[in-house]
Parts: structure tokens; sequence; C-alpha cells
């Protein structure tokens, strides 16, 4: 099982960015999928999570009206759009995949630096 993130970069105060995180060798829709990001010296953020089919969602209150997360099963992929982006988004945002019963996964992350 992988998961391989993309879609980050440097942006500055007010842009956008859309991450993407491909499953492989997991039956993905299986899994609840969720972002996560972890700052320098901080612990791990639960950023946001969708659950298998997509019906429900979740956001940290700190990202509420501006990350939004999707996913597409047929692709494998878990989407993160991020809107209006402040210095504090700043981290290392991974991927994790996972289900009661079933191992816990997570993707090596694509760094994001909001800076002007």
């Amino acid at each position: 099982v992988q998961l391989v993130e993309s879609g980050g970069g440097l942006v500055q105060p007010g842009g956008s960015l859309t991450l993407s995180c491909v499953a492989f060798g997991l039956n993905f829709d299986d899994y609840a999928m969720s972002w996560y990001r972890q700052a320098p010296g901080e612990r791990p953020e639960l950023v946001a999570g969708i659950s298998r089919l997509g019906g429900t969602t979740n956001y940290a209150d700190s990202v509420k009206g501006r990350f939004t997360i999707s996913r597409d099963n047929v692709k494998k992929t878990v989407y993160l759009q991020m809107n209006n982006l402040r210095p504090e988004d700043t981290g290392r945002y991974s991927c994790k995949a996972a289900q009661v019963g079933r191992p816990v996964y997570y993707g090596q992350g694509t760094q994001v630096t909001v800076s002007s």
C-alpha cells in the first residue's frame, strides 16, 4: 500500500493550492480519508476528513470556510482545495487512510509554505 501526495509548494498569503493524494494497492472506498499537517516543532494536526463515500466531511476550526476535502473513488484520490491561505497554514501535509479493524496508512507528505 502506498499513498502519494502532490500539489504542495510556495504560495503568497491569500493564494490557493490543491493537494492530491493517490492510493496504490488499497481498496480505496473501504477507507475514510483525512489530511493532517505538521509545522516544524509542532504536533500533527487534523485538517480535514471525509467518509468512505464522501457523504460526511469534517474540518478543523482554523480551516473551515477556506479548505474543502473531496474524493474520487474511481481515481482512488482524495483532494484538499485550500483557498485564502495564511502563513499559519504552512506545514507538511499528509494524507491518512483509516478504517476500524484495518491497518492505518500514511503518505510521506507534501510541503506547503505560505509566505510573501
